[in-house]
């Protein structure tokens, strides 16, 4: 968050990776996720025993716990990498070797929307597969189970897109077919962003079933014959465009007597409180039923998904962790490359930051317009001097309350606004215990002094009292980075 520079100028939006579509693509998805994820290896039980504490009950993330049948964990690599670990029962995949092979087939599929596999295990009985781990939790937890906030209306066309994206991959990499397709297979990584599972695009196993939801949620083909073809993975992505739009689990035959009989209201999660443009949810629900069609060749594939949801995409240039108010883990800066009043921000020290404005005073303004300096001297610049010279009395005897006046009458009466007075309030404002309005006026600063790392630093206090930790550390970023810059030009 910045009042001039946008944290979104150089992130994709959803539009523009769909006039991408006919570029060629790297088989592992772009280049950079190809480089992130690591190669496909066979690990040994011993590493993945060590990376999961023994397989502890503590580490287990399935949401069922230890009652799922394949149940995986969290693990630990020891290259620090994070891991989630899936452990199938012991009568799947008696034959190891089918099982290397068809985990080293689904390897192989890369792509930036899917959980990647990154390896496996068959010793003995086990059979393990290896994957990124995704750390905000499933659809159906953000969907069904919401503590904070309902998944916000767009979110969940983001997850209908990105979702879209990761079938049509996989279709293009000839993995038509995909298990079990649910909200429990939508998963959000570090950055809040909805991933694909790989885990279900392996083959059946012998005792595994390829539906293991209720039998009212799976295709009318599988009913019949027991078998999954791409058509049923453009049903089950019915049902689940379905858990979009009503944050329930609704059997589709009675979400389709519902679109049948117009009441589509009806279907829509009231937890939305009318929080979405009806248009596009009408869209989203002719969509759902075209998916939910009794027959198989009635359904659309893929390219078409694509064609739907993508221009239902509106807060494109909004980060997902934002839409969805998760705090995203950043890398905190070194604390060496920042300045004192940089350090002093980052801890939250408020006395010290008070110590260095008034030590720093009004230098870093030298040179910078100022009426003060060019005015004529008259009776309203002698008030205003008075004001200045109050307030910042006021403020060196920590009076803030008396400083915050004064700086906003002065504020009024400078025709060209100080960016150490901005300053100064906004620390005012935090010792006063008003944050909101310290952040105001530390991007006031930032206006008045664009590169002034004080503005940056002051804005990364304000952000931390409001506990955005995210955008708090992009703030001290940028003002090291300001900092080091002035340092490098004072060199040259």
């Amino acid at each position: 968050m910045g009042c001039l520079q946008s944290k979104t100028s150089n992130v994709q939006s959803p539009d523009e990776e769909s006039l991408q579509a006919d570029k060629p693509d790297l088989a592992n998805g772009d280049q950079a996720e190809q480089d992130q994820v690591p190669a496909f290896k066979e690990f040994n039980l011993t590493e993945l025993r060590t990376a999961t504490n023994g397989f502890n009950t503590n580490n287990i993330v399935s949401e069922s716990g230890e009652k799922a049948p394949n149940v995986v964990y969290k693990g630990k690599l020891e290259n620090n990498r994070l891991v989630a670990v899936k452990r199938f029962s012991k009568q799947s995949w008696p034959d190891a070797q089918q099982f290397v092979g068809e985990a080293a087939g689904v390897g192989k599929v890369r792509h930036k929307r899917l959980v990647n596999l990154i390896g496996c295990c068959a010793e003995g009985d086990e059979r393990l597969l290896v994957a990124e781990y995704m750390p905000n939790d499933t659809l159906s937890k953000h969907l069904f189970h919401w503590d904070k906030q309902p998944l916000p209306w767009e979110m969940r066309l983001r997850v209908a897109y990105y979702i879209a994206q990761a079938l049509d991959h996989c279709n293009s990499e000839n993995r038509k077919l995909y298990h079990d397709l649910n909200a429990y297979r939508v998963l959000f990584d570090e950055d809040g962003d909805p991933r694909l599972s790989s885990f279900g695009l392996m083959k059946n196993s012998r005792d595994g079933k390829s539906y293991s939801t209720n039998l009212a949620y799976t295709p009318p083909e599988f009913l019949r014959t027991g078998r999954v073809i791409p058509e049923s993975v453009i049903y089950s992505y019915g049902t689940v465009l379905l858990d979009l739009l009503s944050g329930k689990h609704i059997p589709p035959s009675h979400a389709l007597d519902l679109i049948r009989g117009k009441n589509v209201l009806l279907l829509m999660d009231s937890s939305l409180e009318g929080q979405y443009v009806n248009e596009d949810a009408t869209k989203l629900v002719e969509l759902a039923s075209r998916c939910l069609q009794s027959e198989a060749r009635d359904r659309p594939n893929t390219k078409f998904l694509l064609t739907a949801v993508a221009p239902l995409q509106k807060q494109i240039e909004v980060a997902s962790h934002v839409l969805m108010g998760l705090a995203k883990s950043t890398a905190p800066l070194p604390t060496t490359l920042l300045s004192p009043l940089g350090k002093a921000c980052a801890r939250m020290d408020l006395t010290a930051v008070h110590d260095i404005l008034l030590k720093t005073g009004y230098k870093d303004e030298e040179g910078a317009e100022n009426e003060l300096s060019f005015q004529e001297w008259t009776q309203q610049v002698q008030e205003m001097l008075n004001t200045k010279k109050f307030g910042d009395i006021a403020f060196r005897d920590k009076d803030f309350k008396s400083a915050i006046d004064y700086y906003s009458k002065l504020v009024v009466m400078m025709s060209v606004p100080s960016a150490t007075v901005f300053a100064r309030r906004a620390l005012s404002y935090l010792m006063n215990g008003q944050p909101e309005l310290a952040l105001r006026d530390a991007m006031q600063a930032q206006v008045c002094m664009p590169e002034w790392p004080t503005a940056f630093y002051l804005q990364a206090l304000a952000l931390s009292k409001l506990g955005m930790e995210t955008d708090a550390q992009d703030m001290l970023n940028d003002g090291a980075a300001f900092e080091a810059k002035k340092q490098n030009s004072w060199r040259g």
